[in-house]
């Protein structure tokens, strides 16, 4: 069985026991989160949601809060002396899959 969720503007397939890391979500790890917006339920028997699937859910565990590896922004301009150097982390929330309710 799998389900296919939003979370942070993105869309995510999952299945039990997956692992995945999404948009930060408020929380410390061992904590459990669900998700009501369930757009797809799959398996023997596949609903889908107008837009969302009623009474669906997936539940989480938060297994790490963490940022993810530096990226450099660098802006150049030839021959004009422009020049700018910027770093980003990105904050997420890795989760582990631990139910999907129909």
């Amino acid at each position: 069985m799998y389900a296919v969720f939003i979370t942070g503007g993105k869309q995510y397939r999952v299945a039990q026991g997956d692992k995945l890391r999404v948009e930060k979500l408020p929380g410390s790890v061992g904590d459990a989160v669900a998700f009501s917006e369930v757009l797809l339920i799959g398996g023997d028997a596949v609903k889908i949601g107008k837009p969302m699937v009623a009474g669906a859910k997936v539940e989480a565990k938060i297994v790490a809060q963490d940022r993810a590896k530096k990226i450099i922004v660098f802006k150049f301009r030839r021959r004009k002396n422009y020049r700018r150097k910027n770093g980003h982390r990105q904050p997420f929330t890795a989760l582990e899959i631990t139910g999907i309710t129909a």
